[in-house]
């Protein structure tokens, strides 16, 4: 995973979510970072805004810092 560019948000909720249907995996993201009060905030402060649907690769990093990779998750 190139964690150095601009990723999507339904791109990146596929990898963490192969099984479930895109907009299914969508949702789930969201619902992941707005249940995650650390995450969230952390996020803000690297200029997350809600509807945002990319991530920045400093986003992107605060998301796999703590979420953990996705290539890592045991589904």
């Amino acid at each position: 995973m190139n964690k150095n560019r601009v990723w999507g948000h339904t791109e990146l909720a596929v990898l963490y979510f192969p099984y479930m249907q895109i907009k299914s995996a969508s949702t789930r993201l969201g619902v992941m970072i707005k249940r995650d009060e650390e995450l969230l905030a952390d996020l803000k402060r690297a200029g997350y805004f809600k509807g945002q649907r990319t991530f920045t690769p400093r986003q992107v990093h605060i998301l796999l810092d703590h979420l953990g990779d996705p290539e890592n998750w045991d589904i």
